[in-house]
């Protein structure tokens, strides 16, 4: 009789004993025939590829002088296939100066496809970079002995002056999110993180070249493959021509010492940024080699926030600088006329409400209301714009008029300077007052933006390229660090005229005006200088002590230099910003300071600001 269990069992196990033959042999298949694993891995013993970076661009400032530039450093790679079993370890720590613990735990690192998700144990894998000349000395005399390891030749960045830290930015060690989003990087791989570094980075870098090299089956170099056929040479970055002016950013650099603040200059008629300081800053040669990661990391961490770039990320209550904007507007709308009277008995008094203002002759005209920056002035001003219904059929109508205004100014949207980081400001309209006030509100109850106050918030560079606009009668350039880029034309936006919808006529009466302030306003300390200023100070409200504000340029025909200086809690504008714009414009306009503005310069350096912590 047929023992059918034992019958079915031979065939359930002959079925399964086929089944693993016929699946090993279409895995054979697919390995060899189908997939490139085993060839690359082939390869992989019989090539290296050894990667050649290019040379960054160098950057130099408007007059020609070397800013930034490269000096070699060297990378030690690992091939782990060939170093395992071979490294007298001992020898090997000694010749880098290091830990067996630091060897171990850096081996492990490699290997951690967390930490690396690139790794392969037949291609090259970053062990230690930027070993400097007198390092790479020591280990170059026993690399011999230490099989699987290799030098790669680099360079970093040094930087040849202690400024322009926020404009220039630095250079560090790609992360997972730079790999992920650009495949010309590897790990190891240096990026631009700030500044210039950051905004030109893919001019700055230039393009890799590859040497690829024959080995033998154990491992050694036999030579070129092929005589170099398929080698490929790199590609230097481009050069970088700032628009930077080394000197005058240096003396503005340290005349914020111990102050917190900003100061940007520009050239009216073509957007190009002279100055661009940011204070606190910090030395720019502090962020390189090994120990970048750590001084950022303490950077980061301090109280008065240096990495901050308030020149393009504070976003300030512009004060008085701000009423200029408010007298282009009512003139070009028709609300007032340059002869247009108005009160102030020590400030705008209407319905109970009081604006303050100090003592000065009233009535009076626009050019005497911009020179001795009255705020009774501009607050009847916007009254009466605000409250015109034969031009604007109700409120919210006005309010969106005003707006359109400042944004055509350059005021509420980003400027799209050359650097990363660039803040908006704020710039309120009718729709912003609706949800604040459940739709009631009126003139009065936002009477402050007249004196930019209230709501509006401007950044240092939005106050200088008013400054740049109203040199220019009515239009602006977009504000630029970067004036030359080797073998490549500038964007065409840094090249476009934003013209603003007030009239020329406005402007002329407005720079009058300005005029008035440097000769007899509140901008008088100027008026000794050689040549024309025009200038508008600010005293913005805070919290605490009154931040110092100016705004101005020079001369007041063919300008050649617009300022704004923002000091914080620096009490009247002509207490800080006015006297640093002085010096700033006679080192620009003169190429050189008077023996009577070194000294002001010098003890502008020593003056400091006692912040407390809400400034922190």
């Amino acid at each position: 009789m047929k023992d059918f269990n034992l019958e079915n069992r031979r065939f359930v196990i002959g079925g399964v004993g086929i089944a693993i033959v016929l699946i090993y042999t279409i895995r054979l298949f697919t390995l060899q025939l189908l997939s490139d694993d085993y060839k690359k891995n082939a390869d992989s013993n019989a090539f290296l590829k050894k990667i050649e970076f290019p040379s960054r661009g160098t950057v130099y400032d408007r007059n020609g002088k070397l800013m930034v530039y490269n000096q070699p450093a060297y990378d030690i790679m690992v091939v782990m296939n060939e170093a395992r079993g071979h490294l007298d370890t001992l020898e090997f720590c000694s010749a880098l100066g290091m830990t067996k613990a630091e060897f171990i735990k850096r081996m492990s690192d490699i290997k951690d496809r967390n930490k690396n998700p690139g790794y392969s144990r037949f291609t090259q894998q970053l062990f230690k970079s930027q070993l400097s000349d007198k390092e790479f000395s020591v280990f170059r005399e026993k690399m011999f002995r230490f099989p699987g390891f290799y030098v790669q030749k680099r360079s970093i960045r040094q930087y040849e002056y202690p400024y322009a830290a926020h404009v220039l930015g630095d250079v560090g060690e790609v992360s997972d999110a730079d790999i992920e989003e650009d495949d010309y990087y590897q790990p190891g791989d240096y990026i631009g993180k700030l500044g210039v570094e950051k905004a030109y980075e893919k001019q700055l870098r230039g393009e890799k070249g590859v040497q690829i090299l024959l080995r033998d089956a154990h491992g050694r170099i036999q030579g070129s493959y092929q005589d170099g056929k398929f080698d490929k040479k790199p590609v230097a970055g481009k050069d970088l021509t700032l628009s930077i002016d080394v000197n005058l950013q240096a003396l503005a650099e340290r005349m914020l010492q111990g102050k917190i603040g900003s100061v940007v200059a520009i050239e009216p008629s073509t957007g190009e940024v002279i100055a661009l300081v940011s204070s606190p800053t910090y030395d720019p040669r502090a962020l390189v080699g090994r120990m970048r990661s750590k001084t950022h990391r303490a950077l980061s961490r301090n109280v008065w926030k240096p990495l901050l770039n308030r020149a393009i990320m504070g976003q300030y209550p512009p004060g008085s600088t701000f009423k200029t904007t408010q007298a282009l507007t009512y003139l070009t709308e028709g609300i007032i006329t340059p002869s247009t009277m108005f009160p102030c008995n020590h400030g705008f008094s209407y319905h109970g409400l009081h604006v303050g203002c100090h003592g000065h002759p009233s009535p009076l005209n626009l050019i005497e209301a911009i020179s001795t920056s009255c705020n009774g002035y501009f607050c009847w001003g916007l009254y009466h714009m605000m409250s015109n219904r034969s031009k604007y059929k109700n409120v919210e109508d006005a309010m969106n008029i005003w707006r359109d205004y400042m944004v055509s100014m350059g005021f509420g949207y980003k400027l799209g300077i050359d650097l990363p980081g660039e803040k908006r400001g704020l710039i309120p309209n009718a729709t912003f007052y609706d949800r604040a006030y459940h739709g009631s509100w009126n003139g009065l109850t936002v009477i402050s933006i007249s004196i930019g106050q209230g709501e509006v918030n401007l950044t240092p560079l939005q106050i200088a390229n008013l400054g740049a606009t109203i040199a220019n009668r009515g239009y602006y350039y977009a504000p630029h660090v970067v004036r030359k880029v080797q073998y490549e034309p500038l964007d065409t936006m840094y090249m476009r005229r934003h013209r603003t919808m007030a009239s020329e006529r406005a402007y002329r009466a407005v720079i009058t005006g300005m005029r008035s302030s440097a000769l007899k306003g509140t901008c008088k300390a100027l008026a000794h200088l050689p040549f024309t200023v025009c200038g508008k100070t600010g005293t913005a409200q805070n919290r605490g002590q009154d931040h110092s504000v100016f705004m101005g340029f020079a001369p007041m025909d063919k300008p050649k230099i617009a300022i704004a200086v923002y000091v914080e809690n620096g009490g009247f504008g002509a207490d800080f910003a006015v006297p640093i714009a002085g010096v700033l414009f006679e080192q620009y306009m003169n190429g050189k300071l008077s023996p009577s503005a070194m000294k002001q310069a010098e003890e502008l350096q020593k003056r400091r600001i006692a912040y407390g912590s809400h400034n922190r």
